[in-house]
C-alpha cells in the first residue's frame, strides 16, 4: 500500500513538472516571436538606419507581408528603404495637415507605412528575418512608436502593436520603440593639426592630468613594494613565534662590556 500510494506520489509531481515545463516553453515561444528593433536607442536630430527583426511564430504557415507603420505624431522626412532578396517593397505616403521645414524645404509629405511583400514563398517557420530602415533626422527627444502588422500564409494577421503603460510589464503583442538620446554636446575650439575640436579647459586639465599621474607614479610604486615586504616579514616572524623584546627586557640584558669585564 505504501508503495501505491509513493508510485502515485511521483506520478503527480511528473505531471506538475511537465506541466510547468510546458508552460515556460509556450511563454519564451511567445516573447522570441516579438518584433525586435536594432537599435533600441538612437541619438536624436541626425539618421539612423533601423532594423526590425521578425519571427516566424507559427508551425503551419509562411509570413508571407510584413508591414510597418512610422509614427504619426513625429513625422519623418526621410525614409529610405534597404533592398531584401525575396521580397518587394513598397511605400505608402500621406499628407501633414501641418507641414513643417528642414534645412530650408517645406515638408507636407511623409511616408506613413513600409511593406515588405514575400515573392518568393516567404519566412518559413522557425525562421527570421531583418527588414531595415534608413530614417532621418530624427526628432531631438522622446521616443517613436513603430506599429507592425504581420501577415501569414494562412490568412492569419498579428498586430504589434501594444505599447506598456507599466514599467517591467510586457504586453501580449508589444510595439517596436526606439528611445531618442539627447545629441553629442560640441566644443568649442578646434586642436591644432587634426581638426579635432577640443575646449581650452579640456586641454589644460588633460596636461594637468598628466603631469600628476608622472609626479606620483614612482613614489606610489616604492610604497607599495616597501608595505608588501612588511606584510610578508611580519607573516614569516608570526609563523616561527618571534617576537621582539620588551623595552624593560633590553634594559636589563647584559652587553657585550659587562660579560667582558
Amino acid at each position: 500500500m505504501f508503495q501505491n500510494c509513493l508510485r502515485r506520489t511521483l506520478v503527480r509531481v511528473a505531471a506538475g513538472l511537465a506541466g510547468a515545463i510546458v508552460a515556460i516553453l509556450l511563454v519564451s515561444g511567445v516573447a522570441a516571436a516579438h518584433v525586435i528593433v536594432q537599435p533600441q536607442a538612437a541619438e536624436g536630430g541626425g539618421f539612423s538606419v533601423i532594423a526590425f527583426q521578425v519571427a516566424n511564430e507559427r508551425d503551419d504557415a509562411n509570413t508571407t507581408q510584413v508591414q510597418i507603420r512610422l509614427p504619426k505624431a513625429q513625422p519623418i522626412q526621410s525614409v529610405k528603404t534597404r533592398p531584401v532578396p525575396g521580397w518587394k517593397i513598397s511605400t505608402t505616403t500621406r499628407q501633414l495637415q501641418k507641414p513643417f521645414e528642414i534645412s530650408g524645404t517645406q515638408v507636407d509629405t511623409v511616408v506613413s507605412k513600409v511593406t515588405w511583400t514575400a515573392t518568393h514563398g516567404g519566412l518559413r517557420p522557425s525562421q527570421v528575418q531583418n527588414f531595415a530602415l534608413s530614417l532621418g533626422p530624427l526628432p531631438e527627444s522622446g521616443v517613436l512608436v513603430f506599429k507592425a502588422l504581420q501577415t501569414y500564409s494562412s490568412g492569419y494577421k498579428v498586430n504589434w502593436n501594444q505599447v506598456s503603460v507599466q514599467p517591467g510589464v510586457t504586453p501580449e503583442h508589444p510595439a517596436p520603440v526606439v528611445t531618442i538620446t539627447p545629441a553629442a554636446a560640441e566644443h568649442g575650439s578646434a586642436e591644432a593639426g587634426n581638426g579635432i575640436e577640443v575646449s581650452q579647459d579640456e586641454q589644460i586639465t588633460s596636461a594637468d592630468g598628466s603631469d600628476n599621474a608622472s609626479h606620483w607614479t614612482l613614489p606610489l610604486g616604492v610604497s607599495g613594494i616597501a608595505l608588501l615586504v612588511s606584510v610578508a616579514s611580519a607573516l614569516v616572524a608570526w609563523r616561527r613565534g618571534w617576537r621582539p623584546a620588551s623595552p624593560a627586557e633590553a634594559d636589563s640584558s647584559p652587553n657585550r662590556e659587562d660579560v667582558n669585564v
